[in-house]
């Protein structure tokens, strides 16, 4: 049975993130709900290489499913779109191997988070609205993470995980006029992980957490950290990478 690998776009603003929700609009279910319509009513799952959270949204999260069509890609492509909402969209359609997995065949993952330091009304669903920042302080806080650490401070517990060590690759804040922008690639991100370090960070740069205290989470975590989280609609899943 021909595999689909799927890049997409979504306004992460009207579904309660990615994975399947018992009642709730999901972007998994959404695609789902798509593709059951052309493969007459019968199920299809989907996998997705990040689970995003509630309100996050992506430019280019990347997912996987088994179909058995006469449709090609483009055709594929165009009829997935005209069965979904225009919130979501389907940028790329192709045939991958049997053994690609969306998820697991992955190996790098961008993110990026949108701060605004001014005003601006017809963002705010996609920019935290923070007020003015310390860019040298946040980057200084950047670096920090960049390596192979274990994020067990930076992330929402789940005992499903055999380890929560991830290796970030690139860690630094840009200004673009009044928008100041986060950008961070790793093998694997927790839970909340990327709004966890983004809310310290934000928190260091106003004075009220230490940049000592920042590492000590880095280099000795613990669980249940009482920490800031920043708002989800800041934050957009970008790429994913893979080796084929």
């Amino acid at each position: 049975m021909p595999r689909f690998k799927i890049t997409l776009q979504y306004d992460g603003t009207g579904f309660r993130g990615w994975q399947l929700q018992n009642k709730e609009r999901t972007v998994q279910g959404e695609i789902e709900d798509a593709l059951q319509i052309l493969n007459k009513k019968k199920l299809i799952r989907v996998h997705g290489a990040g689970r995003t959270d509630t309100g996050v949204h992506a430019m280019g999260q990347v997912a996987h499913f088994d179909f058995n069509t006469d449709l090609d890609t483009y055709a594929l492509k165009d009829a997935l779109n005209g069965n979904l909402a225009r919130d979501v969209r389907v940028m790329d359609c192709v045939v991958v191997s049997p053994e690609f997995h969306a998820r697991f065949s992955a190996l790098r993952r961008y993110y990026q988070y949108r701060c605004r330091t001014n005003i601006f009304l017809l963002d705010r669903n996609y920019t935290w609205l923070t007020g003015s920042v310390d860019l040298t302080l946040l980057n200084e806080a950047a670096s920090v993470i960049i390596g192979n650490h274990d994020f067990t401070s930076f992330s929402k517990n789940s005992e499903d995980l055999d380890h929560r060590r991830c290796i970030i690759y690139d860690s630094v804040w840009k200004e673009n006029g009044d928008v100041v922008n986060y950008h961070v690639s790793g093998n694997r991100f927790l839970h909340h992980m990327v709004r966890y370090l983004v809310g310290t960070m934000l928190e260091i740069s106003r004075g009220k957490i230490k940049m000592e205290q920042f590492k000590e989470l880095i280099n000795h975590p613990i669980e249940n950290v009482n920490i800031f989280k920043a708002p989800p609609q800041g934050l957009v899943l970008t790429r994913v990478d893979y080796d084929y």
